[in-house]
């Protein structure tokens, strides 16, 4: 095999041919390159076996036994479930496979077998699900005290054949010594390159992982860090072309409004008039916790711009709740007379529909335009865009915010997160915005009462949901992404919501939805679900990013130990927007100490922020085998909470290498300015930021 480099094509490596390759590019593997940074999601640990009476609920372990009486297989067709039970001398473990009766006779010998898989707690006790098995036993020393790669998979993709091929690019390739300057290296212990590409996929031990992950992580962190300030510097020099004054209709508006802004909301609609009457370009981050009142704020700034005589959009990571922003402002405009026109815009218009949307836009007619990144194509022309507000999710790169300059205005940026960070990591993920917090709730808002319970409250919580569906609410129910079979998770929830259907009977309405679902048909479900057409909605995360329905008073979280408290407060966030009492329930398979002390923290504070530093506090290396990452910024591997002393040392080199060399053209420091160029012109960092 010839000698490859990162840029070579991944058909470049032995038997993958056209077909495999069509694989591996749809999960988006098309260099070499794309192959040593496709990291693996998780590892397999192959510890020591532990006898039957030593298994624990919630964890994945390995037992040895005796195969006991005879594998069983029973069930409906669709869903067959294979049974065996596994002896040794502290006890019986039953064991089960879904879809697998084949076992049946590859089992029937008897003797001795090794299993591992995670136990869970049936009525009948405690039982490993659908273990692997190594049959003689003898097969699992092979892999005893290892860690084997699990990688995120797709359709056809296995992880066997990710493994297979990122063994040979790393055995038929120099890996060069990466971007990092030697000094940077030396000064904060980082590992080599390739030393760091070999740890991250195929560590032979945790400390040989967590020395190539830091390097890894902090080269992610640096260029996202440095990327930054050199688009702040191109930011700083840009003056702002509108001359906009104080509006009396603002004021009257304010006035009308039957609830009062709070301290927060006045203070931050301060902060953005002051940066759109003044001399640069407005660039603000409006970080509020869930439910303090940041739309509100947003349609201000919105109306401001209107009512000089501009154009504003409002960006929305889904067209459902880019519809859901447009009626309320559409609503409010018409019950409060404000003398502006709204308009929506989204990629599943009709040709028509968009083409008269367009006209209006660019006419002037249309003053807010709300949608979702079909507002930024090509065929969307403003005719004086003075304000873009934007999700975090969706913050504007840099190649998009040229393509709004190039229309010929530079509009005035304001990102709206509900994510609440401290601020020291603010500071620094944020560098080229000006921050304001809200950590005010409004008035009329009811706090979330928790609840941390076991397994064995499950009853007693379906119970309380269908009593709250009979006084009129909603309910959610999500389930964590199944952390052996990541691609099985999808079929996992359909599976679950099942259940909940024979749990909450006739006359209630369950719907499942997950990342496997198109976006038109996830649209669907979450309309219906806002129009009380859906009483329980069972969920993956993506339910992270959702529509307000007020009406929803009940979230409960499965497997919660899976999940970092920031995520769990934004998904508890789902809950709690009415007028009606909501609750959260943290379901919990987990009996540790820690887990207790980390659900105890949601369970007694509904405070985002104080929560946010909790996460940061408790936070450990032992976490990268288990909970589930922030999901806060769109990272390979890093993790800002996780990882909060590696971006403060980022941070600290940044500043260390634009402070000796700002232009970064001294030869030690050329691998990384040039890097740099390639994430900036090909607006790598709009996927990140």
């Amino acid at each position: 095999m010839k000698r490859m480099d990162e840029r070579s094509g991944i058909r470049e490596i032995k038997g993958i041919g056209e077909k495999a390759e069509k694989i591996f590019q749809k999960a988006g593997i098309r260099t070499i390159g794309d192959l040593l940074h496709y990291y693996p999601r998780g590892y397999e640990v192959y510890e020591a076996p532990v006898s039957v009476g030593e298994v624990e609920e919630g964890h994945t372990m390995t037992v040895s036994g005796a195969i006991y009486g005879r594998v069983q297989v029973a069930g409906s067709p669709k869903m067959q479930i294979t049974t065996l039970y596994v002896k040794d001398l502290t006890g019986t473990l039953k064991v089960i496979w879904y879809r697998m009766p084949f076992l049946r006779n590859t089992l029937a010998r008897g003797g001795v077998i090794t299993l591992r898989g995670r136990i869970v707690r049936k009525k009948d006790g405690l039982v490993m699900e659908h273990p692997e098995i190594f049959y003689p036993s003898a097969k699992y020393e092979q892999k005893r005290d290892s860690l084997q790669p699990v990688y995120p998979l797709t359709a056809g993709l296995t992880n066997n054949a990710v493994q297979k091929a990122v063994r040979q690019a790393m055995d038929n390739m120099e890996l060069g010594e990466g971007i990092l300057p030697k000094s940077v290296r030396d000064s904060f212990g980082l590992a080599e390159y390739a030393e760091a590409v070999r740890g991250i996929h195929f560590p032979e031990q945790r400390e040989e992982f967590y020395h190539a992950r830091k390097r890894l992580v902090f080269e992610e962190f640096l260029l996202f860090i440095l990327s930054l300030r050199m688009t702040k510097e191109q930011e700083d020099k840009v003056l702002n072309p509108y001359c906009f004054r104080e509006q009396e209709a603002i004021g009257q508006f304010l006035q009308k409004l039957p609830f009062e802004l709070t301290g927060a909301q006045k203070s931050v609609w301060r902060e953005i008039r002051q940066d759109m009457t003044g001399i640069h370009v407005m660039s603000r981050l409006v970080q509020g916790d869930v439910g303090s009142g940041k739309t509100i704020v947003a349609l201000l700034a919105m109306m401001f711009a209107g009512l000089n005589g501009c154009q504003a959009a409002m960006m929305a990571p889904t067209e459902v709740l880019a519809r859901q922003h447009f009626e309320n402002i559409r609503g409010m405009l018409s019950e409060y007379e404000i003398p502006l026109q709204a308009e929506l815009l989204t990629g599943s218009m009709t040709a028509k529909e968009k083409r008269e949307a367009y006209a209006r836009i660019a006419s002037g007619e249309a003053d807010l335009i709300i949608g979702t990144h079909a507002l930024i194509q090509e065929k969307a022309e403003y005719q004086k865009l003075a304000l873009v507000v934007t999700d975090e999710q969706h913050r504007f790169g840099v190649k998009q915010r040229e393509a709004l300059a190039g229309k010929g205005l530079y509009p005035h940026i304001l990102v709206m997160s509900a994510t609440p960070i401290p601020r020291t990591l603010a500071i620094i993920l944020y560098g080229d915005l000006d921050i304001s917090v809200m950590k005010e709730l409004p008035r009329n808002r009811l706090p979330i009462k928790n609840c941390v319970v076991d397994t064995g409250y499950r009853g007693k919580a379906y119970a309380f949901m269908k009593k709250q569906i009979q006084a009129g609410r909603q309910c959610y129910i999500i389930c964590p992404m199944v952390e052996e079979s990541e691609h099985l998770d999808a079929e996992n929830v359909a599976d679950y919501t099942q259940i909940i259907r024979e749990a909450m009977g006739r006359g209630i309405s369950v719907a499942c939805l997950h990342g496997k679902m198109k976006q038109a048909e996830k649209d669907d479900i979450m309309e219906a679900f806002a129009k009380n057409e859906i009483q329980v909605l069972v969920s993956t995360t993506v339910i992270e990013v959702g529509i307000d329905v007020p009406n929803a008073a009940v979230i409960m979280i499965e497997n919660s130990e899976r999940f970092g408290l920031a995520q769990l407060h934004q998904l508890r966030g789902r809950v709690g927007r009415g007028k009606h009492q909501s609750y959260c329930i943290f379901m919990s398979a987990s009996r540790s100490e820690e887990t207790r002390e980390r659900l105890e923290i949601l369970n007694k504070s509904n405070d985002g922020f104080f929560i946010a530093g909790e996460d940061l506090r408790l936070r450990g290396p032992g976490d990268l085998f288990g909970i589930r990452q922030s999901g806060i910024m769109d990272f390979r591997l890093g993790d800002v909470f996780q990882d909060a002393e590696i971006l403060r040392s980022a941070s600290e080199a940044a500043k260390a290498l634009l402070d000796e060399d700002p232009p970064l053209i001294k030869p030690e420091n050329e691998p990384l300015k040039k890097m740099l160029e390639q994430r900036l012109s090909t607006s790598a960092l709009e996927t990140t930021l």
